[in-house]
């Protein structure tokens, strides 16, 4: 008897995005991930995928706008976003998204349900990664601004031939708080020579070993390669407004704005730095 083969499905070379325009998707799953924070499924038309390049985002906002969260001048909010699933996995896209109460956008995602849409338009690039372009990168996360992060490591680890070291401090609350541990944990395991992990946590648990309050200037020195390296590093930081203000200054919008905080003062340039 013949032995059956099976092919493998070709990877998706459509994407089911426009950068231009926002298309509308339905919620798949909504999966709870910790106490505050859920993953989001949206389902993708067949043989699609986000096809996203590394460190880009979306645009999400509500389908209906007349039920959707409204700014301060009563126009739709759209906000940005990272997927944590592969760029060409096709049908679905997963996000991580923390709920805020006093956000705009994340209680109202919060509410939907299965078979309820959202709008989406991307993708937005953000920083146009080159394999080895830097010897050393620095990441500087603070709660969900993990997300852009984790897109980039998983893409960078992947590539035999990238050989970027990595050094990520990642802040949150509590233990709890504490967004892809498993995968961290898992990606450092696997590639030692290139990534190292250093979990903060404001108020930590019994037995947690490791820096205790906020990232800070000695916490950086001690483990993020410095300014001296010139074109061969670079940090990226995302997270909370005031953390990322500590850390590198003000956003401008979706401009960078001028670097201030512990970065400058550490004697980083400005093109050392990433705020996404």
């Amino acid at each position: 008897m013949r032995a059956l083969t099976t092919q493998a499905k070709p990877t998706p070379t459509v994407s089911a995005l426009n950068k231009d325009e926002f298309r509308v998707f339905e919620l798949a799953r909504k999966e709870e991930y910790n106490h505050n924070t859920s993953k989001y499924v949206f389902k993708l038309p067949e043989g699609t995928a986000t096809l996203l390049p590394v460190a880009a985002c979306v645009l999400l906002k509500a389908a209906d706008e007349e039920q959707g969260p409204k700014d301060q001048k009563g126009k739709p909010v759209a906000r940005p976003y990272t997927p944590i699933s592969e760029s060409d996995r096709e049908g679905e896209v997963d996000f991580l998204i923390k709920k805020y109460d006093t956000g705009k956008m994340t209680p109202y995602l919060a509410s939907l349900q299965p078979g309820d849409k959202m709008a989406i338009k991307g993708p937005l690039s953000k920083f146009p990664w080159t394999p080895n372009q830097f010897s050393s990168v620095g990441l500087i996360a603070g709660g969900s601004g993990i997300t852009p992060m984790y897109q980039l490591l998983t893409h960078s680890l992947s590539l035999p031939d990238d050989h970027t070291k990595f050094t990520l401090l990642f802040a949150n609350i509590t233990s709890a708080d504490i967004l892809l541990k498993e995968e961290f944990d898992a990606l450092q395991q696997k590639h030692p020579d290139r990534l190292s992990v250093v979990y903060v946590l404001d108020k930590p648990d019994k037995g947690f070993t490791g820096p205790k309050g906020y990232v800070t200037k000695e916490l950086i020195k001690q483990h993020v390669a410095g300014p001296e390296l010139g074109e061969k590093v670079k940090v990226f930081v995302c997270g909370p407004p005031g953390q990322v203000q500590a850390l590198a200054g003000k956003k401008d919008g979706m401009k960078q704005g001028a670097l201030a905080g512990a970065l400058k003062d550490l004697g980083y340039s400005e093109d050392q730095v990433f705020k996404f």
